[in-house]
């Protein structure tokens, strides 16, 4: 699968994976649908959702790594900051043959173009947060978040390669 194919399917699982509403009960049970799927498979990970600068879930599995948190904060600021997946950017600066750095004039310390943030979009409105995990590989962690968000909406979207 080339970058090109990979910058169109998260386009693709951006523009399905739309909410019609979202409030704190719709958090809730995201953020637990997103914890059954790495705990079942006993996988280490920090993970929340946050909209308008609220925390609305946030947990974390036995054995996650003491940064794990930092790098969920440094995906969900990217989220925010460009209302698209952080793979996303990751994979279109890496398009680009650049970073946040050079392009955006972003610090890597506040900063994180790496896979498991995502948009929450309310379809309609843009983008009102983010939902991300971290723990895993780039791949791993985008998709499983994009898997929780799917089974939610209960759509089918593209899929990446892992």
């Amino acid at each position: 699968m080339t970058l090109d194919d990979e910058i169109r399917i998260i386009t693709e699982q951006e523009a399905a994976l739309q909410f019609s509403t979202f409030n704190a009960d719709t958090a809730w049970e995201l953020g637990s649908r997103l914890r059954t799927l790495v705990v079942k498979d006993s996988r280490p990970t920090a993970f929340g959702i946050w909209m308008g600068g609220q925390t609305l879930f946030y947990a974390a599995t036995p054995n996650v790594a003491p940064g794990n948190e930092d790098w969920v904060r440094r995906k969900r600021n990217t989220v925010v900051r460009f209302a698209k997946s952080s793979f996303r950017v990751g994979k279109e600066l890496a398009r680009q043959n650049t970073t946040l750095e050079v392009r955006q004039g972003l610090t890597l310390a506040e900063y994180a173009a790496h896979g498991g943030g995502f948009p929450l979009t309310l379809r309609g409105s843009g983008c009102l947060g983010a939902i991300v995990l971290s723990g895993l590989t780039q791949p791993e962690d985008h998709e499983i978040v994009v898997t929780a968000i799917a089974d939610q909406l209960g759509v089918t979207v593209p899929r990446l390669e892992i």
